[in-house]
Formats: structure tokens, C-alpha cells, sequence
């Protein structure tokens, strides 16, 4: 149960001008552009080193707190890990409701996770992680409709034995259970989400998180589940469409020896196409998850998302070919779930580099000085891709956000170092983009990975089996960095900043002239948008591992941001918290 809040003072401020005296924060993003930007500028670089909390709210659920709060009519919306939700007011933290999560299964995919509601049509939406898709009265809280979309257990394909002993008695866990983890998109009388868990397959538990442990394990052979995304309707949670990530009729593609930017792929297409006809049916269990919000263009009717890795994840060999359409950017007919066009960043995928992050929309400049309706997507690969909206056509790769180093070598018995790993340089974690100046603001990890490729030997009635461990690369450097791209032009990092630990949850960036962004030893911090400089933090208590919003009400600004930590805070040694902690400024 959602315990109550505990409230630390309001003081009002001075009105802001009337057309900004009440801004919402009414959808993941922010809007359907996915910009993570607010035009509010009460609180600006001149005073946020004032900025005092102003409430907070435990929700009694500690860990894996990732959400982004909405904020409607006065009303603040966040879920928690299991699928709680509470309804506050957003001027003092009062509770308006709670609703507590029956899950109907234990079997989930991964920590139990969830990264936002979504509100309209009078209800609040939430897609939970026991694979269903429910509406709740907004007033209320009450439930309105629940539609069980899909049961994770349903169809699993591993199972670890013969893998715990061979290495060394760590704990295999995992599998591909289908839930789901994103916050729903609300457009044109439809509720849009897709499911996670399509191809993680079977790892090595990390106590701690992160890949030290010996971490994620692809192993060879049909592992894995289907992804897809499902539309559905508004008011009484029926289907109306549903997209598959993997291509029944031609998933090998063409077997391309480079990517589309025109990058070396390093694969052995002979043994590919030989192997391909005794795969013909990979695609079933194929993969292809899908890890945050679509954006969307009403004008062109196209909902625009990045799908993940292929299954088995990790290890090619048992599923030849480019397998079409994970790990793309892809534009859908958001009324009837047809594909318009694909990009692939990474065909025939073995390092984890799931296009997870949210695409933006954008205005983008072209050297010529037109303007064209573009679509960007934050890779893991290091790379910031722009897209022309209406026919994917590539207009522009950035700079590389970090040092990438043996990129697309594939996993060998001897180990093969990679940088970026399957971190990133940018996971699913939003990026903030501000169109008046053109700029993104996007957290990058540094880092690498080294994957092996190693065999459990056979025995009485089993067969051997090979798999890939990913772990990290002990001598090649770890950090983060906040990055300012020129995004609507030139493609170039105008500036970089080097944080004290990991950063999580993404950003989020003001008129005001600032970017917040979180850290994962519970720091939120205020930077300067010109040129990366703090201006204010504050220690939140657990680490940040979703993305801040702000609104206003009255005539006065908050930042509302979760701090409760993840699986991969763990990692470097930091805990898991309840908090939802807003601030604001002092008279």
C-alpha cells in the first residue's frame, strides 16, 4: 500500500505571466514530440541555486523507481515499482488516491519496473509488467477496465540447466517473458504500448547489477520470444491492431555487409547464407522488445519507435541473416499498425545495442538553409541518427558521443573488446531537446565490454551449448558525461561534461536555460544550458533513475523528479529509495 507523504513547506512566489500562470505536464515527454522541454522559465539560471524542496511523497515501495510523473488539471500521476499508482495534489503532495497492483504472476521479466502512466479520456493508463494493459478513473482510481494482453510465462523457451555448474555455481536466472515497462501513448482514441522481455534470454545474476557479475548470456540455439506493439482502444481496452518486430516473409534481409551509415559489419555472410535454411523458422522466437514511449506526427499519421535486440541475444549463429526489424527505428500507420519505413542501425546484432532511447521530433536545418520535419534517435552505438519523418531518409549522423573502439567485431573465445557495451553510450533514458536553439542534451556512458563466446559440453541426451558472456572490460575507462549536441544542424558536440558518477533517468531541459539531469548516487543536478556548468544540486536520498518533469500551477514552478534507484545504481554501490521529492523556490 502507498503510504502518505511527508511534507516539507510551501511558500508561494510571484505570478508568472498569465498565459504560463498553469502549465501541465500532461503525457511522458511532455508531448507527443518526445522533447522532454518545458517553455517554463520562473525558475532560470539567475536563481535555481535557491531551488528547496517543496514536498515529498514515499510511495512504501522501495527500488527500481523509474518513473516520470504526469501532471494534469492539478493532479500529479506516478507508478511505482508493481504497478502501484497514486494520484497527488501537485501543489502539496496531498493524496488524492492510490491503487495497489494485483499482479497474477510472479513470472516477470527482470526487476519489477515501470516508467509511467498516461492520462485522457478521463482515465489513467498503465501497461504493467504481468503483461496488462489497465484504465483507472482519474478522479477516483477506480478500475475501469483491465485487459490482459499477454501472460509472460506463456511460451518460455530456456532453461538454465546445465549452465549453473559450468559457471562456478553463479545463480542463471531470467528468460524471455513478455511484459511490459513503457509508459503507454494516448492518440486518436488508442492506448499504444509494446512489451519487453522479447530476447533478453537467460544471464548470470549480478547481486549487485550491472555486468559484473560475468553478466548476459545469448545462447545459441531457438531462445527467445516475438515482440510486437499493440494499439488499443481508449475506452473499453479492446485490440484494434497489433505489430510484430520480427518479419515472418524475409527477416534475413539481405544479408548487407555494412550498416546503412556505412559502417563494417564484420560478419561471415558465406556461413550465414549456408546456415539460413536450416533457420527458416528463427523468426518466431526472434526478439525485438520494446522499451520506451513512440512519438508521434499527427499531421503524417506516423508513430515513430526503436525496437531491440534480436534472439538469441548475444549470438548470431542460429538466426543468419540482417533479422529484420530489430534494432531500427521504424514509422507505423498509427491507425492501422502498418510499417511505412525502417531504418536498421545494426543488422545481425550480437552486442545488445537496442535503439531503446525515445525518438524526438524536430525541425532539422539542412546546409542549404531548408527546414525539414525530422525524427532523431539517441543510439547505444554512440551515434544520434536524424531522419527525414515521412521517408526515413538518413539527413544526418552526429559526431560520435564517445570513443568507440572495435565496434561490430563479434564476440570470440578469446574475448572481444567493444566500446560502447550494452549500456550504451545511450540506453533507454530520454533525451532532452530544446527547439529554440536547436540543441540536445543527452546523458552518454563511457565504457566497454569484452564478450566471449564460450560451450557447456555435452552429456547423456544433451547436446553442447554454446553461449556468449558479456562482461566489463576492467581496463578500458568507465564514466559518464552530459553532452550538448547541435542537433537541428550541424550534428556537432558543443560541450561535455564529465559527472561524478553514473548518470540515469535522462534529462530534462527549461526555457529557463537550465537541463537537469540525475545521477546515480542521488544527485539532481542544474546545469547551465549554454555551457554545462552545475548550478545547483541536491541529494536526493537514493539514486535517480527516471526523468524530472516540471509544471506549474498559481504562478509557480516545480521539478518533480523519482528517486529510488535501479538494478544497475547497485552496481556502484548505491541503494534503493521510495521518494517522489518536488522543489520549488522560496519567497
Amino acid at each position: 500500500m502507498l503510504s502518505r507523504l511527508t511534507a516539507l513547506g510551501l511558500i508561494a512566489l510571484g505570478a508568472l505571466p498569465a498565459r504560463a500562470a498553469d502549465a501541465d505536464w500532461p503525457a511522458f515527454g511532455r508531448d507527443a514530440t518526445n522533447r522532454n522541454f518545458s517553455p517554463l522559465g520562473l525558475i532560470d539560471r539567475g536563481n535555481v541555486a535557491r531551488l528547496r524542496p517543496a514536498w515529498l511523497f514515499q510511495t512504501g515501495v522501495t527500488g527500481y523507481f523509474q518513473a516520470q510523473p504526469v501532471m494534469v488539471d492539478g493532479a500529479l500521476y506516478v507508478s511505482t515499482t508493481g504497478n502501484n499508482v497514486a494520484a497527488l495534489d501537485a501543489r502539496t503532495g496531498r493524496v488524492l488516491w492510490t491503487y495497489t497492483h494485483r499482479a497474477r504472476t510472479e513470472k516477470i521479466f527482470g526487476p519489477p519496473s515501470n516508467r509511467g502512466v498516461a492520462v485522457g479520456h478521463g482515465l489513467v493508463y498503465q501497461a504493467t509488467m504481468d503483461g496488462r494493459v489497465i484504465a483507472l478513473d482519474q478522479k477516483t482510481g477506480a478500475l475501469v477496465w483491465d485487459h490482459e494482453a499477454v501472460r509472460p510465462e506463456e511460451g518460455e523457451t530456456e532453461t538454465a540447466s546445465g549452465l549453473a555448474e559450468t559457471l562456478g555455481g553463479k545463480p542463471v536466472q531470467g528468460s524471455s517473458r513478455l511484459g511490459f515497462k513503457m509508459p503507454p501513448l494516448v492518440a486518436e482514441g488508442l492506448v499504444i504500448v509494446g512489451v519487453t522481455g522479447a530476447g533478453y534470454g537467460l544471464h548470470v545474476e549480478d547481486e549487485r547489477g550491472g555486468l559484473d557479475g560475468g553478466a548476459v548470456v545469448g545462447i545459441e540455439g531457438g531462445y527467445g520470444r516475438r515482440g510486437w506493439l499493440a494499439a488499443y482502444d481508449a475506452r473499453t481496452g479492446a485490440e484494434r491492431w497489433r505489430w510484430y518486430v520480427t518479419k515472418e516473409d524475409g527477416w534475413e534481409g539481405d544479408f548487407v555487409e555494412r550498416t546503412a551509415d556505412g559502417e563494417p559489419l564484420h560478419r561471415d555472410i558465406a556461413a550465414e547464407r549456408a546456415a539460413a535454411p536450416s533457420h527458416r523458422e528463427a523468426w518466431r522466437v526472434g526478439g525485438g522488445s520494446l522499451w520506451m514511449t513512440p512519438a508521434y506526427d499527427a499531421d503524417l499519421g506516423l508513430i515513430y519507435l526503436g525496437t531491440g535486440n534480436p534472439a538469441p541475444q548475444n549470438f548470431g549463429l542460429s538466426r543468419p541473416g540482417d533479422n529484420l526489424y530489430t534494432m531500427s527505428l521504424v514509422a507505423l500507420d498509427i491507425r492501422t499498425g502498418t510499417l511505412r519505413w525502417h531504418y536498421q542501425q545494426v543488422p545481425h546484432e550480437q552486442w545488445g545495442y537496442d535503439v531503446a532511447s525515445p525518438p524526438v521530433l524536430l525541425d532539422w536545418r539542412g546546409a542549404d538553409g531548408t527546414t525539414v520535419k525530422a525524427v532523431a534517435s539517441a543510439s547505444k552505438t554512440g551515434w544520434v541518427y536524424v531522419h527525414d519523418r515521412a521517408s526515413g531518409a538518413l539527413l544526418q549522423r552526429s559526431e560520435p558521443l564517445i570513443a568507440q573502439k572495435n565496434l561490430y567485431r563479434p564476440p570470440s573465445p578469446e574475448g572481444t573488446v567493444v566500446s560502447p557495451g550494452p549500456l550504451g553510450a545511450v540506453s533507454w533514458p530520454p533525451t532532452a531537446y530544446d527547439p529554440g536553439s536547436g540543441r540536445a542534451y543527452i546523458q552518454v556512458r563511457h565504457g566497454a565490454a569484452t564478450y566471449t563466446v564460450k560451450t557447456v559440453p555435452g552429456g547423456p541426451g544433451r547436446p553442447e551449448i554454446r553461449y556468449t558472456e558479456t562482461s566489463e572490460a576492467r581496463a578500458e575507462p568507465s564514466f559518464s558525461t552530459l553532452s550538448a549536441l547541435d542537433l537541428a544542424g550541424s550534428g556537432r558536440i558543443l560541450w561535455s561534461v564529465r559527472a561524478g558518477s553514473r548518470l540515469s533517468g535522462g534529462t530534462l531541459a527549461t526555457a529557463g536555460g537550465l537541463v537537469f539531469s540525475g545521477e546515480e548516487d542521488g544527485h539532481l543536478d542544474a546545469h547551465d544550458a549554454e555551457t554545462g556548468r552545475i548550478l545547483w544540486r541536491f541529494q536526493c536520498g537514493a539514486g535517480i533513475s527516471g526523468p524530472a518533469v516540471t509544471y506549474a500551477l498559481d504562478g509557480r514552478q516545480y521539478v518533480a523528479v523519482a528517486a529510488g534507484g535501479a538494478s544497475f545504481t547497485k552496481a556502484s554501490g548505491f541503494g534503493t529509495g521510495d521518494a517522489l521529492l518536488v522543489f520549488a523556490l522560496p519567497e
